[in-house]
């Protein structure tokens, strides 16, 4: 499996240079290194997933191992799909085919044309009849046991991590399959999925910072989209009754291993639900994508190196329990008849660091993340939290201290935030002077507008695709899950 024609200790600027001089010696052979169109029949890894010997096949891959005994060769040409062995012998090639294969390394592209067989230790395999060189890699593969284990190199260089490293492309392609599954659920269900604008004149639908632009014809400032909520709900004062947006928001804030300042989100409406229908869909949907894509409801999850951790149960139906009941559980059962003098002192006594000019709220807030939020690990709807955090929600009937919302933790973090969506323009008005957090949002009117043209009641959700992914996968950092993080430039 090592390099053909270089030594194992060469230096890659070394190697570099041997593969390029390769490259000169197929030109010179007539050979173009970076071919054209190869029609296929098959993939190398469904080839070995529907495996039978005596079949023509016509398939292509990167070279990822050789096995070279002079004038016959093993090798394993793959992508991040799958990968199967070859076989190639010098008397099955025409003489320029042969030589071109000798000239071949570890990360070249190649299309090969043969017949399937199982060899004596029993594993499936082409015997090749013809080769196309398609692709000449002029850097070496990273090394071959290892992989790609340096985490920075990992997210700064993805396609060195998905050529070495198989978890890696199998998680990526569980990632995509997932996405095309949601979809699938709600298309089934009678959502239709619309697609609303990542510019934005207004940042609105979140408690965010937003990145900042600015249009040259329109000669004005927009900002990158940090939630689509209002824009899809304008289709639903518009008359569409379900709806959903796969989208990408910006938020300009900081990033952690389980932050980045983009990521994916799906948004649902559903006219004439409320917050616990919601509920009960995410809840279906999310047990749907772990039978399907993780072999059941216990999801194992493991530290970065590689020792269980713990094993989130999954199972229905999931917890369901007020914000306030779930303080008081670890703050005590006076905690929202305490002054704020008296939080503080709490806080002091339970660890929870608070700021000086934060509000009562907020520091309830505070609490519930450090105490109850970072300990939840398997399933938890956290219901009819206080009117301040959010105000896009209906108030609750009974008690109007509090909104008629969830929001779901697992493994520590929220997944899905779900609301009975707020309907009512002059409330909804007087509510957008606020946000959670100490943040101010400016007022949409054009919304709050289009609100008064009559928005029917609602049951809506958000779902963190990329910490849902995290969830299911196991994956210990949200950029164990995005192709390309956000990183700082060297």
């Amino acid at each position: 499996m090592s390099e053909q024609n270089t030594q194992p200790q060469s230096t890659e600027a070394e190697l570099i240079a041997v593969r390029t001089e390769k490259l000169e010696k197929l030109r010179e052979l007539g050979i173009d290194p970076y071919g054209a169109k190869f029609d296929i029949t098959v993939t190398p890894g469904d080839l070995k997933a529907t495996f039978e010997d005596g079949k023509k096949v016509t398939l292509a891959g990167r070279l990822l191992a050789i096995r070279d005994m002079g004038k016959s060769v093993f090798a394993t040409i793959g992508d991040v799909h799958g990968r199967i062995q070859i076989y190639l012998n010098k008397k099955g090639l025409n003489e320029t085919e042969w030589a071109a294969w000798k000239l071949m390394d570890m990360g070249d592209w190649i299309g090969v044309e043969g017949e399937t067989f199982t060899t004596g230790k029993g594993e499936p395999s082409v015997n090749v009849s013809k080769l196309t060189v398609l692709s000449k890699a002029l850097r070496p593969m990273p090394d071959k046991w290892h992989g790609v284990s340096d985490r920075e190199t990992k997210y700064r260089k993805r396609h060195l991590d998905l050529m070495s490293n198989q978890s890696s492309a199998d998680l990526f392609v569980k990632r995509s399959q997932m996405i095309a599954e949601i979809r699938s659920f709600l298309h089934e269900r009678g959502f239709l999925e619309v697609e609303t604008p990542m510019l934005h004149d207004v940042a609105g639908g979140a408690a965010a910072k937003p990145f900042e632009t600015h249009h040259n014809a329109l000669d004005m400032p927009l900002t990158m989209r940090i939630a689509p909520e209002l824009h899809l709900k304008r289709l639903l004062c518009g008359g569409f009754t379900k709806i959903f947006e796969l989208n990408r928001n910006f938020r300009n804030e900081g990033i952690s291993r389980r932050h980045n300042p983009e990521f994916t989100m799906l948004e649902a409406y559903w006219a004439f639900s409320d917050f616990e229908q919601m509920a009960d869909l995410v809840e279906e949907m999310t047990c749907h994508l772990a039978e399907k894509f993780c072999g059941g409801l216990q999801i194992e999850h493991k530290n970065e190196n590689g020792e269980h951790v713990r094993t989130i149960n999954l199972e229905r139906p999931w917890k369901r329990a007020p914000y306030h009941d779930l303080i008081k559980e670890v703050a005590g059962d006076d905690w929202f008849e305490l002054s704020k003098e008296q939080h503080r002192a709490k806080c002091k006594e339970l660890g929870v660091e608070i700021s000086d000019n934060m509000e009562d709220y907020e520091i309830s807030q505070q609490v519930f993340e450090k105490l109850v939020e970072e300990h939840s690990f398997d399933p938890c709807f956290v219901t009819h939290v206080s009117k301040e955090l959010i105000p896009l929600a209906k108030l609750n009937a009974e008690n109007p201290d509090v909104i008629d919302v969830y929001e779901l933790i697992i493994n520590g973090q929220e997944i899905s935030p779900g609301y009975s969506e707020l309907n009512d323009p002059i409330l909804q008005k007087q509510r957008f002077a606020e946000q959670a957090g100490g943040e101010t949002q400016s007022i949409d009117h054009d919304f709050v507008e289009t609100m008064e043209s009559g928005m029917p009641p609602a049951g809506g959700i958000g779902i963190g695709i990329d910490r849902l992914v995290m969830m299911l996968t196991g994956a210990p950092t949200i950029r164990d899950v995005v192709l390309f993080p956000q990183l700082k430039k060297k």
